[in-house]
Parts: C-alpha cells; structure tokens; sequence
C-alpha cells in the first residue's frame, strides 16, 4: 500500500480497520472490460465504510463501488480504488405488520431472497438475475417484466447514503426528497448506499406457461390483453423465423411442478450452442438456422401453439439463465410504439428498406436470436418518481433488448452496425437507453432531451459530491455537464483502453493532475459537515457521536 495512505489511513479513525487489498483484477459480469484498481476495499461495518471515503477524500482518490459488474460497459471501470460491500450485507429487521425490511445495502439480491423467503417474503418483481446488491440493482434502474408493477426502486421506500463529506444522510420521499429521488437511480456517482428500506410482500408461487406463435399473433393479441391478461409476461421474439415465444404467469396455490427438461438444458446443450455460437462469428450466415435449431431442441416447440409449463417459488420462476458473455442494449419506449418497432426491425433484418425505413444497409449482416420483449408500468405508482427513471410517465414501458452473445469471450461481427441501426430506431420512437446496457451511439445532448428533470440530479449530484470522489469517465461521456477541458479534483478519465488476453477490453485512468494538499479537500468540507441534507438537496451539518472524524 501507498506509504502516504498508510499514513493517512493511521490518523483517521486508527482503531478502525482498513480492510484493503492492491493486485486485484475487475472485470464486469460479461468480461466485456477489465481495470486494475490501485485497491479493492471491503469494508464490514459502518464505520469501516466512513473510513474508506474520509481517506478517499484526503488521499484524494475515486472511489467505485461494485457489486457483481453485471453492467457490461465501463460504468464501474477504476484504476482508482474500488469498493465491495458483499461483506456489509446483512438484514437488519423484518416487521411482520408491514411487510418492511431494513437491509445493509450490500445484500446480493439472491441471499435476500432465501431470507425473505425464510419468513414467508418475497420481491414482489425481479430482472432476470439475482447476483446484483440490492443497491446496484436500483441504481441503473432494473426493471422485470409486467404491467403491474415498476422498475425495482418503486418498492425503496428510505435510504442511507453517506456522501462524499464522511456522514451518513437519510432521505425519503418525505424527508431530503430530493436526495432520495437522485439515489435511487443513482448511476453510482452520489455516494455510498449504506441502507435499505424495502417493502416486500407474502411469498408466493408461479404457475407459468410459454409457446411458440407467430410473430403476427402476437401482434395482432398487443392491445387485447398480451400485457395485461396475467401479471407477468415477456416475449422472446425469433426475428429470422417471424416467431416468438410467450411467457406469462400469474400468482397460484398449486403443487410445485418443475419445468421439463431435456440433453439441451444440461453441461451438452450448454457447450453445443456455445460452440455453434463461436463458429457463426466467421460463418454468420448459419445464425438464422440457428435460431431454429434451439428453438426445437432447446424448447421442443416444432409447431406453432406447443407450449410447456411448470408451478415453480415465484422468485424462481422470474428469473432466466443468461447463457454466456453477451453485449445487451436494451431501450425503454412507450408500450404503444411496440407494434411499430418490431415490424420495422423485423423488416430491416429481412431486407425490407421500404418497410423498415432504416437508413443502415444491412448486407449480409446476421444478428443473434431471440430479441428480448419486456414491459413494466411506473404510471400508476403514487410515489416519487426517480429523476433518472427511463419508463414512460403517463403509460406502460415497453423494453426492446438486442442481446448479441460474446462465445468465448469473442465480439460478433455485426455488433457496431446492428446497434447503430437498433438505437436510430429505438431513438426515432422515442426510445430512452437503459443506464446498465451497451449503449453506443447516443450523445450527451440526447441524453439531456430524453430526461427533463437530469438538471435536478445533477444540482443534487453535485451538491453531495462536489469535488467528484464518485465520477468516472462514462459519467462525464453521457451525463455531467461540458467541462471544457476541465476535471473535479477527484474525478477520474479514461486514459487508454487495449484488447485484453482473455477477452474484451483493458481500461485504464487517471485522475487530474494534483494541484493542492492531501487535506485541502477535508478543509473544503468543513463548511458543510453534518449529517443531514433539507428537501433542495442543501447539506446542512450537525456533528454526532457516531459521525467520523474530519
């Protein structure tokens, strides 16, 4: 460890411990990048977690913190110090009377299942994984996929947060409103989510159901009832067959029934897909009899109409396995636009310019199967919203997500013009990027256009962070304001990326040039130290026995 952090680390709370380690290798989920943090730190206790950001602060580092790195992009790339709280992931308190469960913030969602489930909770909706934090997943704005419910921090009911001063703040839509409404989606940039307030509901099971139909069925059933028949229904749409499968399922009483399974669903299935998906990336013309190959092998739907289904524990039932390494671009456009967006994509990958009316020529381009079709509706949730929150306010959300595998670690061919022709579409109906995906062509003007309350997350980002401990690269590419050559005293830039042996991309940066004192920043703060912030976001300050020291 740096001998000047050591130091700093010895003066600052020195019966706290420092739980760091140097020679660590990060990489997301997707291995779709990799940085080399200066040090990992996971921290245990409260305390502990002060600690980190007072020194981050004189030591004048950024700070990252990550969970599983399911985000595929650069979101949580440092070479800067990083922070894992996998080991502050307790459950905190369960009442029974309101079904209200306080959590420490680092709690993988898969370990807050089985508790929950231990006393007879349950999420009332998940994504399609649960290896994310509890904190991660809200932070970028998750979402699973039914009309009745909305993306995951509808159920945050407060929060902790300690920012960049070292003092843990609580919001709630009635107390520090405007803090809590730029945390829950948060992007990592306002500080560290200590805590969660979550309204779970009773457990309960899945009786679900999926077939094959063709496209046009499906199409024709959108506004008769496809969304809204049961609570959960999601759509994996097989452009080159004009096919897809339906997913629904609604709440039941029955008998645990397990899915079936066959050769395909086993280690086999898994490998022999894997390889067809590696050969495809030198003969991409084999992809649209690939589509078809899984579809009767894997599910065993050879005609239209066969369906399978299975009573499964609905946390279980919700969620999917992602297979492999895969590049994901998902946007949020308006429920209704749905028709429009997969006619003209659908045409487009056919060859139908006149129908699709997509100026990208696709010659010979082949792209992966299926297209993932989700929906969610945050319309009628009376709470505030997040001023990040991607959905449609007035109505349902439709998700398109153009998922392109990566077998062994390998980027497919049709990556860039695919995404750029997907993203012109998705951006002409309206279309909002979705904060955790791959994302590529959209520029921070855009940005600003599609949020019209990023002016109020940026004040609040701002006043909880001044000095940029939190802010990395991608922050300043796609969300802080033009700097004009200028950087935060802490934030961090991109310097290099470089193809990585295993795979994906090498990312490399650093943080400006240093210009004042190790503790010129901790004299900075001392106009604003306290503990709490008022409703505009302003950090008032009065100091308690349990704060850190400045």
């Amino acid at each position: 460890m740096d001998p000047h952090v050591e130091s700093e680390s010895s003066q600052i709370d020195g019966d706290v411990a420092f739980r760091a380690s140097s020679n660590h290798r990060h990489h997301t989920w997707a291995k779709t990048y990799h940085s080399f943090p200066e040090l990992y730190i996971q921290p245990r206790t409260i305390q502990e977690i002060r600690k980190v950001v007072n020194l981050a602060r004189r030591c004048r580092k950024r700070l990252v913190v990550v969970g599983c790195g399911h985000s595929p992009s650069d979101l949580t790339c440092t070479s800067s110090w990083m922070v894992n709280l996998d080991h502050y992931n307790k459950i905190l308190s369960i009442d029974k009377s309101t079904n209200c469960v306080v959590m420490q913030a680092g709690i993988r969602l898969y370990d807050l299942i089985a508790q929950l489930q231990e006393n007879g909770l349950a999420m009332p909706n998940l994504g399609s994984i649960d290896n994310q934090s509890i904190a991660g997943a809200f932070a970028t704005a998750t979402h699973g996929s039914s009309t009745r419910h909305g993306i995951l921090s509808q159920s945050v009911l407060s929060l902790k947060i300690i920012l960049a001063h070292g003092r843990e703040v609580s919001c709630a839509p009635d107390k520090n409103s405007d803090l809590f409404r730029a945390a829950l989606v948060s992007l990592g940039a306002l500080g560290i989510i200590t805590e969660v307030v979550f309204q779970a509901v009773p457990t309960f099971k899945l009786q679900w159901s999926q077939s094959l139909h063709p496209l046009e069925d499906v199409i024709r059933d959108w506004k008769t009832g496809l969304w809204t028949r049961t609570e959960f229904t999601r759509i994996w749409w097989l452009p080159y067959s004009k096919k897809a499968i339906r997913w629904r399922a609604d709440k039941t009483e029955e008998e645990i029934r397990l899915p079936p399974s066959n050769w395909w669903t086993g280690a086999l299935g898994f490998h022999t897909y894997h390889t067809l998906l590696y050969i495809s990336n030198w003969f991409p013309s084999i992809l649209p009899a690939l589509e078809g190959f899984v579809v009767n092998v894997q599910y065993g739907f050879t005609h239209d109409g066969a369906h399978t289904t299975a009573v499964q524990e609905g946390q279980s039932g919700l969620l999917m396995n992602c297979l492999y390494s895969q590049f994901v671009n998902e946007w949020a456009i308006p429920l209704d636009k749905g028709p429009e967006a997969l006619t003209r994509l659908s045409a487009w990958l056919h060859g139908d310019d006149e129908t699709a009316r997509i100026p990208y020529d696709l010659d010979g381009l082949y792209v992966h199967a299926p297209i993932e079709v989700r929906v969610t509706d945050t319309s009628t949730n009376p709470g505030l919203r997040p001023y990040l929150d991607n959905t449609v306010p007035d109505g349902p959300t439709l998700y398109l997500n153009a998922t392109l595998y990566r077998p062994y670690n390998t980027d497919p061919p049709c990556r860039k013009r695919y995404y750029e022709a997907f993203e012109w579409l998705m951006k002409e109906l309206g279309g909002r990027p979705h904060w955790a995906k791959n994302f590529s062509t959209v520029t921070k003007q855009e940005i600003y256009s599609m949020y019209p309350k990023m002016e109020d997350w940026l004040r609040v980002r701002g006043e909880a962070d001044p000095e940029g401990m939190f802010v990395g690269d991608w922050h300043r590419r796609l969300v802080l304001a033009d700097d004009h050559g200028e950087s935060l005293r802490s934030e961090e830039r991109m310097v290099r990326v470089e193809p990585a042996k295993a795979g994906g991309l090498n990312w490399f940066g650093q943080l400006p040039a240093k210009s004042t004192s190790s503790n010129s920043s901790e004299e900075s703060f001392d106009l604003i130290h306290g503990s709490e912030a008022d409703d505009r976001g302003s950090l008032h300050v009065e100091k308690s026995e349990t704060e850190a020291r400045p």
